[in-house]
């Protein structure tokens, strides 16, 4: 069928080609089934004509059918609710375990053996779960502060096999990534734990202390067979900066492995992203920004780039609560500004890239 008039279009109308901005991003994609509050989308973007399946006539013939089949659609749309609540349990019983086992290493890596085969085992088990793991929408079922580094390893570990995936890393490498997320904080055993959760600043002395879970996590990975040299250079590396200002060894840019820079990335999102005994948790969407600015000479910008890319991938419709408290919906995300979408909120669209003083708190699930 031709192109139509955007004033033509009824809602239930099927779209047939790519509905593309002015600016050449995609509004609507091809196959997408319009709204009624689609309709204003396309009106506020300037959209002229779009192309969809079929007749006027044949889409009003298909309506005593369509009403015909909503208990049959409605039934539908509950096991599809049911199943998608199953998998996602499936994924917070895993994570669960997980954590449950990472809490116990902690525990014990002062004294005994990490038990690497175990926490393999658990590890590939969550990953075989990882499509139902988005980095800005997934939360802990429960979260106690005291807890902080276990969620922080666990999270930082899935983040980091996304990471080495949509960075194009062979898959050998994905797994390893994982596992030196897991265990890139795991030196902090041999730290003092009142340092750790101290409200207060630190003193210069407390600092290099706390720093020194680098080396300590370095020499408690040394001799595990179990892991290649780069899990444990993460453990060491993933406070370096590729200008050469972080720590332990002042390194920069290629002398640092591949899996801290990955890590790096990951720890820094969820560090601030988390709530902590001292520290409120933050929008994960001004993360991204300030992990943005951090690129510019203290972290990887190809691996900063990709994860804002891909983690802010999100459907159209997906809802969300803005800054000063009102909800609303993404209805476009241009990739040029990927941190600040184009919401509707009470049936106003609100361009987050050129209103500032407003930004994503939450993703709503």
């Amino acid at each position: 069928m031709p192109y139509i008039t955007v004033g033509e279009v009824k809602p239930g109308s099927k779209i047939i080609q790519d509905v593309v901005t002015p600016l050449g991003g995609t509004l609507f994609p091809k196959g997408k089934v319009l709204l009624p509050r689609d309709m204003e989308i396309l009106q506020a973007f300037l959209i002229q004509q779009v192309e969809i399946e079929g007749s006027e006539s044949e889409a009003k013939a298909s309506e005593p059918a369509k009403s015909g089949n909503k208990a049959a659609t409605a039934k539908t749309g509950s096991l599809i609710n049911e199943s998608t609540l199953s998998r996602n349990s499936v994924l917070h019983d895993e994570y669960e375990k997980m954590i449950a086992l990472i809490k116990n290493c902690y525990r014990s890596a002062a004294a005994a053996p990490l038990p690497i085969l175990e926490l393999r085992n658990q590890l590939e088990i969550l990953i075989g779960h990882l499509k139902e793991y988005h980095v800005l929408k997934f939360a802990p079922r429960t979260l106690n502060e005291q807890d902080y580094n276990y969620h922080n390893a666990v999270l930082s570990a899935l983040t980091s096999y996304k990471i080495a995936q949509w960075c194009g890393y062979p898959q050998k490498d994905w797994l390893q990534a994982a596992f030196a997320g897991l265990l890139h904080d795991i030196g902090n055993v041999k730290v003092d734990p009142s340092l750790l959760l101290k409200p207060e600043s630190l003193t210069n002395e407390e600092k290099e202390e706390v720093r020194r879970h680098t080396t300590y996590g370095y020499q408690l990975l040394r001799n595990v067979t179990a892991i290649n040299e780069g899990v444990r250079l993460a453990a060491l590396q993933h406070h370096e900066k590729v200008d050469g200002s972080g720590y332990p060894l002042r390194m920069e840019g290629s002398q640092i492995h591949v899996y801290a820079k990955i890590v790096a990335v990951a720890d820094i999102f969820h560090a601030m992203t988390l709530e902590r005994a001292y520290k409120k948790a933050q929008s994960p969407y001004l993360v991204l920004e300030q992990i943005l600015t951090e690129s510019f000479g203290k972290l990887d910008p190809a691996i900063v780039q990709t994860f804002i890319q891909k983690s802010t991938e999100l459907y159209n419709g997906t809802r969300i609560r803005l800054s000063d408290g009102r909800h609303g919906e993404i209805i476009f995300t241009d990739r040029t500004h990927p941190t600040r979408p184009m919401v509707q909120v009470e049936g106003t669209i609100v361009n987050l890239a050129t209103e500032r003083e407003l930004y994503i708190d939450e993703i709503i699930a």
